[in-house]
């Protein structure tokens, strides 16, 4: 009795291999679209978020919040250049520009993702609950590599805050090292 040994030809091998090859290629530059996407998402949400709860602890407690830019998750940086986190908390003696003081404190500390490029037209923002508005302004949220569009924050002097895709004389956002890559 002969026994056949059961497999694949070299031919077949090399077409499913090459199949693999051309799917993977496909694949995997849209993947990290995707994943740029999300991360810039991520950054947006925490940031909606944080004007969201120092509104509200503006009015529910009565006193100042500011969010402001950090490196170290202690204390404000100056600069209008977020990528390197933010921090959120009670300022108390309601000091401009904001600086976390002894006895303030830090609500929210968020570390923005190595992909990701934070820039704001303020060096902080500024909620208060009566007397005198808000800090108005916009944080715009682009990925490093240019893999997607910008997109901004927009904060009014109420301290309501939404997304927005393009500048108010309609053009879109940029970042200073915003690289649009071609696709052919």
């Amino acid at each position: 009795m002969l026994s056949r040994c059961r497999g694949f030809s070299l031919y077949e091998l090399l077409i499913t291999l090459g199949l693999a090859a051309v799917l993977l290629t496909l694949g995997v530059p849209s993947f990290a679209v995707i994943a740029a996407k999300n991360t810039q998402d991520a950054e947006i949400n925490a940031l909606f978020h944080a004007v969201h709860q120092a509104r509200k602890e503006s009015i529910m407690r009565r006193k100042v919040a500011s969010l402001c830019p950090t490196t170290d998750g202690r204390s404000c940086r100056r600069g209008k250049d977020w990528s390197t986190g933010w921090i959120l908390f009670n300022n108390i003696d309601g000091d401009s520009p904001p600086a976390v003081d002894e006895g303030e404190t830090i609500l929210l500390w968020h570390r923005v993702a190595e992909s990701a490029r934070i820039s704001a037209n303020r060096q902080s923002f500024t909620l208060r609950a009566t007397l005198r508005r808000a800090t108005n302004g916009t944080l715009v949220v682009c990925d490093r590599a240019g893999r997607t569009p910008p997109k901004a924050l927009v904060v009014s002097y109420t301290g309501r805050p939404r997304v927005a895709l393009e500048a108010p004389d309609g053009s879109p956002y940029s970042c200073p090292d915003y690289v649009k890559q071609t696709t052919q």
